[in-house]
């Protein structure tokens, strides 16, 4: 039996199953994710032309605009954003097609893949303050280079916060090279590389030409969802512009979320100016990126039909997956270095280590992080818990209406708007609204109220984890266990969800992630009142004290890192001695 039958003789063999109920789940989802993006949406706009009642703001204006305009620094602001985004996707992605082209097909590849689950489990924050304590004057690359060069006292230079933005670029270079590897390994097998590359070698191109022209196309237009999420992401980020961007002038992003957070309400107004330009940044950058995706696919024509073959890459191959290997190397550096600081008693410069080692730091600092840390611990849980579930549910009504997969062409085209919304649409130019509109319901911060927003963005990285293990079980078990008069409800409580309790448990790792590493939605949303640790370490990685720092640095990494590794061990303790449970 094809798998495209399977779900009608599901349903044949119980009637009573609540079929309407399920296929009601993915219009659900759709509005859970989509009506707050374009809420928000709404409540920016009229504020940013001047009407906001409760602020006296009765009337439609272009005052907002017009001050907006004239705010010093601005065009700096919007450049340093727009490029923020466009640079980091480009060396990101060319990163990660050089380490797929000198590695496809080797075990190489199947090693490094193992190990970008903790370098994804690092949230954001945690990264950039990794990079900025190894960076600095006094950072331990420096320190590094104290002794050969003779240095007794940190050079006098400003990286990070330089004013090209470059400390920015680099810390969400680092950080994005490997998400974009990891959605494009689980896209690589689709592309056929294997007889593609042995076709390209044929015709005497070498791996590095035959990769990119045979290969990289296809896999490329599977990731293109992902790589424009990491430019909107890009253009707009908030808590690692803050911790390694500019400050003369900061990124738009940085200077609405301050106007936003200034204690002159008529600031808002501005705020919600600066959001629409937020928004107008991101699209740009955005239609930026499909220009040069053209121009791409004309030079990879122009050197297909030159006959462009690089047979002899060796040397070539060993230096395009340098990029990857130092984002790699800097994360560990970093996240080893705060790590550090946070034992650290005496550290001067320019010893390479500290004087000793010592918990008083973190004795007198934990207390207080305990807060945060079980804010931060309750709202992860609850939203990834949740979102899970609606996944699991939504996954199941479309593969029950013959859907192959969450991209194919068959998908209903509002969830995939849906999906794609809080991915694209800046946090920045959302949120203010959003805000604005749960003030008006009378909505005061709380954390059911934490969680639902959480959920709007940890819902679409949980369904993309999880829809390819989905639809890829083989369906002859849960034909085997129909014909057995096993109804639909059972074969997935009893069956599909056990085999794919790995898939399961990584889907729920990534979503606890994704909602530990939130920092504007529980900064705007929390007003305050909800402190998690990731607004704790960005508030203070402003300040002097570096052991602080790490302390919260710490914490913030290792809670998603405890999550990825309860992940990889809890398929292994569940069926354990029975290998053909492990789909």
């Amino acid at each position: 039996m094809s798998k495209a039958a399977q779900p009608a003789q599901l349903r044949t063999t119980a009637p009573w199953l609540p079929g309407r109920l399920l296929q009601s789940v993915p219009p659900l989802v759709a509005l859970l994710l989509a009506g707050p993006v374009l809420a928000g949406l709404a409540g920016v706009v009229l504020p940013a032309f001047g009407y906001l009642p409760d602020l006296g703001g009765t009337g439609l204006s272009l005052q907002p605009l017009r001050v907006l305009l004239d705010q010093p620094g601005l065009a700096t602001s919007a450049a340093l954003s727009l490029a923020g985004g466009l640079v980091t996707a480009a060396v990101a992605l060319l990163g990660v097609l050089g380490l797929l082209a000198a590695t496809a097909g080797t075990r190489k590849l199947a090693l490094l893949q193992q190990g970008l689950a903790p370098l994804l489990a690092v949230p954001h924050a945690a990264a950039a303050v990794g990079l900025a304590v190894l960076l600095a004057p006094s950072g331990m690359l420096m320190r590094l280079a104290a002794l050969p060069l003779g240095f007794d006292r940190p050079p006098d230079y400003l990286f990070p916060h330089d004013p090209f933005g470059l400390a920015l670029m680099a810390g969400l270079i680092a950080k994005e090279m490997p998400f974009l590897l990891l959605v494009a390994i689980a896209a690589l097998p689709q592309a056929e590389p294997e007889r593609r590359l042995r076709l390209a070698r044929s015709l005497g191109y070498g791996r590095i030409a035959g990769f990119t022209l045979a290969v990289w196309p296809s896999v490329y237009r599977q990731i293109r969802l992902p790589v424009f999420a990491v430019i909107a992401y890009g253009t707009a980020v908030v808590d690692v512009a803050a911790i390694l961007g500019p400050s003369a002038p900061a990124t738009l992003a940085v200077r609405i979320t301050g106007w936003m957070n200034d204690p002159d309400l008529s600031r808002r107004f501005i705020a919600a100016a600066g959001a629409l330009l937020q928004l107008g940044v991101t699209a740009v950058a955005l239609i930026v990126w499909r220009g040069i995706e053209v121009l791409a696919g004309g030079l990879s024509l122009h050197l297909a039909a030159a006959g462009t073959r690089l047979p002899h890459d060796r040397s070539l191959r060993r230096l395009v997956i340098l990029p990857a290997l130092i984002a790699a190397a800097a994360l560990i550096a970093g996240l080893f270095a705060v790590m550090l600081w946070s034992f650290a008693a005496v550290w001067r410069f320019p010893d390479l280590l500290p004087d000793r080692l010592t918990l008083a730091t973190w004795t007198r600092t934990l207390p207080a992080a305990l807060r945060p840390l079980g804010t931060s611990l309750a709202v992860g849980a609850a939203s990834s818990t949740v979102a899970l579930v609606l996944v699991i549910a939504n996954l199941e009504a479309l593969r029950r209406r013959h859907l192959a997969s969450l991209e194919g062409s068959d998908v209903p085209a509002y969830l995939t708007v849906a999906l794609a919304l809080p991915l694209i649409v800046p946090q920045i130019a959302f949120l203010f609204g959003l805000e604005t509109g749960f003030l008006a319901l009378g909505l005061s911060p709380s954390l059911p109220l934490l969680i639902s927003v959480h959920l709007v963005f940890v819902i679409p990285y949980v369904a993309l984890a999880l829809a390819d293990p989905w639809f890829a079980l083989d369906p002859r078990y849960e034909q085997i266990a129909a014909s057995l008069g096993r109804r639909p409800l059972a074969v997935l409580l009893r069956l599909r969800l056990p085999m794919l309790l790995g898939p399961l448990a990584t889907a729920l790792a990534v979503g606890f992630a994704v909602s530990v590493g939130q920092y504007l939605p529980s900064l705007i949303v929390g007003a305050g009142r909800l402190p998690t640790i990731t607004t704790e370490a960005v508030a203070l990685a402003s300040g002097g004290d570096r052991r602080i720092i790490g302390v919260y640095a710490v914490l913030q990494a290792a809670l998603p890192l405890l999550a990825f590794a309860l992940a990889a061990s809890l398929p292994a303790l569940r069926h354990a001695g029975r290998r053909g449970m492990r789909a």
